[in-house]
């Protein structure tokens, strides 16, 4: 996150990434990627934390978002 989105999260008093993604690992959350937003801005696999184990579109992502409990696509 960039130093202005840390700066908004710690003033607003939410919960910050690192926080978010040790409750998320804890809920044995599935991490899926944007494929298009990994392509878009030019990153690699190599760039995201270990536990992001797919890469997929919205479209290929729409039928794991209708079988699931929750899902949040950003």
């Amino acid at each position: 996150a960039t130093s202005l989105m840390k700066q908004t999260i710690h003033n607003k008093g939410v919960a910050g990434i690192d926080e978010l993604r040790r409750t998320c690992l804890e809920a044995d959350v599935k991490l899926i990627g944007c494929q298009m937003t990994v392509d878009l801005f030019g990153f690699s696999r190599d760039d995201f934390i270990p536990e992001v184990k797919d890469f997929v579109g919205a479209a290929t992502f729409l039928p794991t978002a209708r079988d699931a409990d929750v899902s949040l696509f950003i």
